[in-house]
This record gives structure tokens, sequence and C-alpha cells, in this order.
């Protein structure tokens, strides 16, 4: 115990490191403060490794001024260096929500930055001078991409469902399937965001099996909704039945009860030639007469994280009119980014080469090949000697629980580290710059390039370049 007491007085004062040159040499911009803070918390993380530890190992090299000085240099650049950044996408999940979901394209971005560094019109009608209203940027291109009455847009999908729910039903009963009760990512649950909403649910039917009768009979004077999810992250197959939007759109005009669907990610056009899964489109959803239909921009749109909400016009002005709209109203890049999106869909062609997921999603297998082995080319010239590279058979997913029994067949390049193992691999390349997020998979490190932007496998190649490299100073600290 001594020992340690005694190894403690030698740890070095904040004053002493602070004149250490790796300290010293830090950019000016740097504010002293988080310079001092940095040391001072590699300090007292030192002194606690030091008192956890009882081998009696020589410790002198690790409590000297200039080890502790590289410790706190290397915190302060993390402290000062953003944390929310560009990552490479090597996973093969186009929808990837921990990594942000649908990229923009080039067109949508360069909209946000012209809009960013500026004023603009945001809620100025330029023809009369006058006040106008932030969502006629893209009020007529909803209507006109599917055939909507009205549309509104709030800050995501949850939050559009919850705004028409409580600006419809409100006090009263929506009748929900009970197969449709859905849990997406973040603990979102339709239960709960009814009664955030004060709407009453009331259950129909049973997990596999819901019938027209079933929400006939559930029909009272409290009923004020019936509700469709679409069960966008999962399927029930089998032994299963549902009732259709059409259906349900009928009987409630019978009985004077408005339909809303959820249809979770959004389409505008079919994707079925593709390989995915014939899914109703949204002016397919529209077409049945249905009253409101609610959908994520950041899903298969490949627009900015938005929740869209379509439908009748008598529902869509009850939801923009309610309190709540202005809580959950979305900004203006949000807007320029999604102006820029839906109009790409003004042609389908040019949808499909401007809007990353739809380029990726519509890849072909030969493509994905192609890819793989510009990739293995590429590292081969830089470090063949270190590691072993295959091309190898690799499903893409579209993620985001977005279709989750789509397949999209291609290639993949595995990547078998000789200098290291392939985990250690795997967490060095999540900090290069740019960081590469891969999938780990029969101890090879896979490595997909149907969710790379283009030109991105050059910068793959760099940060892999620095990962196998033996200089990579990550690695001392």
């Amino acid at each position: 115990m001594n020992e340690i007491q005694s190894i403690l007085k030698k740890i070095p004062a904040v004053d002493r490191v602070l004149d250490e040159p790796v300290i010293t040499s830090l950019p000016s911009a740097y504010p002293r403060s988080v310079i001092v803070e940095s040391i001072q918390e590699t300090i007292e993380d030192l002194r606690q490794n030091l008192l956890q530890d009882a081998s009696g190992a020589d410790k002198s090299e690790t409590i000297s001024p200039g080890k502790v000085a590289k410790k706190a240099a290397h915190l302060v650049k993390k402290k000062m260096t953003p944390s929310l950044h560009h990552v490479l996408n090597a996973t093969g999940t186009l929808l990837h929500t921990n990594l942000g979901r649908a990229p923009l394209s080039d067109k949508a971005v360069q909209a946000i930055q012209n809009v960013a560094r500026s004023y603009s019109n945001l809620e100025f009608d330029l023809e009369t001078g006058r006040r106008g209203h932030r969502y006629s940027h893209v009020d007529e291109l909803l209507r006109r991409l599917t055939g909507a009455e009205s549309a509104a847009v709030v800050n995501n999908n949850a939050g559009a469902v919850l705004i028409a729910l409580t600006a419809l039903a409100q006090g009263k009963e929506a009748v929900v399937s009970r197969g449709e009760l859905v849990e997406i990512g973040g603990s979102f649950r339709v239960p709960d965001v009814m009664s955030a909403g004060g709407v009453k649910m009331r259950e129909v039917g049973t997990t596999n099996k819901t019938h027209l009768k079933d929400y006939q009979q559930a029909i009272n004077k409290e009923t004020g909704l019936f509700l469709k999810v679409h069960t966008s992250n999962f399927r029930i197959v089998g032994f299963s039945e549902e009732v259709s939007t059409k259906e349900l759109v009928q009987l409630g005009r019978e009985n004077g009860i408005p339909v809303m669907e959820d249809l979770g990610s959004g389409m505008l056009f079919d994707l079925s030639a593709y390989g995915i899964p014939k899914e109703p489109t949204v002016e397919e959803a529209l077409g049945t007469g249905i009253d409101v239909v609610t959908f994520s921009g950041d899903k298969l749109l490949g627009a900015p994280q938005a929740g869209i909400i379509l439908g009748k016009k008598w529902a869509i002005d009850k939801i923009r009119g309610h309190p709540m709209a202005r809580a959950l109203r979305i900004d203006k890049l949000t807007l320029a980014g999604l102006e820029t999106t839906l109009r790409h869909y003004l042609n389908p062609k040019d949808a499909l080469q401007e809007i990353p997921v739809l380029r990726m999603l519509s890849m072909s297998l030969e493509k994905t090949w192609e890819l793989c082995a510009k990739l293995a080319e590429l590292i081969s010239e830089k470090f063949g000697h270190l590691v072993k590279l295959e091309i190898v058979p690799e499903i893409s997913r579209i993620g985001g629980g977005a279709l989750p029994l789509s397949e999209l067949p291609g290639y993949a390049l595995a990547v078998t580290p000789k200098n290291m193992s392939v985990s250690r691999l795997a967490e060095r390349l999540h900090h290069t710059k740019p960081p590469v997020i891969g999938r780990l998979h029969e101890n090879r490190l896979l490595l997909n390039p149907r969710t790379l932007s283009q030109n991105e496998e050059y910068l793959l190649v760099d940060s892999l370049t620095a990962a196998l490299s033996d200089q990579d100073a990550s690695d001392d600290l």
C-alpha cells in the first residue's frame, strides 16, 4: 500500500503537464478550460487505475508528464471534434436507422445549404408580399404526386400518427386490428401513441386473423376512427387474414367513421421490378378513398426525416389547425431537402438516378460484383500482404422497419486481416476518418458496396489503409 501511495505522489501536477510540448502545440483555438479539464480527467483516470492495480509492476512510464500529456491531448482533440459526422455504411442495410437512414441526393443537400446560409421565403409570399405558409413549398408537389386533396408535414412519422389520431379521434375510440398493434424502433408502440393522444384503443380480431365483421361489431356511439397500421417491420405468414383498406373505407362511409392508415415507409411508385415485394403505393392507398394516410420521409422516399400526412381536405384542415401542429412542425432545412427530393419524383427516371436509396435498391447483381472487384484491386495495391480478400455472395436488406421480407442479392468483399483479429480491425475502422461500419460474419469483415455512396470506395480504401497501418497512434493511448 505504501508503494502505491509513493507512486501516486509522483503523478505530475496539472501545471507540469501544461508545459509539455504536446500540449503547448495544440491549436490556439482550443479553449484553455477544455485543455485543463482534459488534463484533470486524465490524471484522475490514471489515479483510479493505479489504485485498482495491485500487480506491483513498474508504473514510472505510465505516470511520466509526457505520457499523461499525450493522453490528455488526445482527449482534448476528441472533445473539440463534433461527435456527429460522416461515416461509410458498408453493412448492406439501406435504411440503417443507427446510421441515419436515407442519405440525401446531391441536389437536396445543395438546397439545404442554400437555405441554411441565408434568409429564405419560408413563410413569405413573394407574389403578394404578405405572410405565406411554410407548407406551400411542398403541398402542391405532394398533391400532384399522390392525388391527395391536401397535405401536411410534421417532424417524423410518429408525430404524424400522434397528431392525426389526436385531431380526429381525441376522447373517442379508434378501432384497430390486434395483429397491427406494432412496436417499432425506440419502443414506439401504437397503443402508447393512442393513449398519449387521448384516444381509446378498441382491439378487434386476433393476432393472425381479423375479419370485416370484427370492425362492424365494434361500432358504437364512441367510435371515432378506424385505424390500419402497415406492419412494416414484420410479417404474419401462414394462416392469416386481414381486412383491406378498400373494405374498411366502405364500412367507414356507411357508418360515418373516418379511416386512417399508417403506411410506415410510403412508396411513390411501384418498385417490384427491382425485386421488391409488391406494396401499395401512396397513390393507390389514397385511391381507396381513405381519409388520411401517414408515412416517413427518410425511408424509401429518400428525403430528410419527416412525417407526411395526406388525405381529404377536411381531415388535413383539422390536423393543420390542431395546437400540436406548431410543436411538431418541420424547419426550413427539412423543407428544402424534402421539396427537392419530391421534385425528383416528377420524373421517375430522375428519381432512380438522383435519390441514393433508390439507386442502391435498383443496383444490379453484376454491379455489386464490379464494385467489390474494384475495392479488392485498390486494397491489394496497398496492403494485399496484410489481408486476405474474397468476393462472397451477400444479401442486402432494406432496413429501417421497411419491407422485412425483401432480399437484395449481391456480393460483398470479405476481409480477413493477417496482423490482427477481425474484431480489432472492425474496431479500428470505427475510429478512422471517415469511420467505416461493416458486418462481422464467420470471422471475416464483410464490406458491402451497395450502401456506399458514389465514389466512397476510395474513402473506404483510405480508412482501411489507416486501420491496417502499424502507425495508428490511437493504439498507444
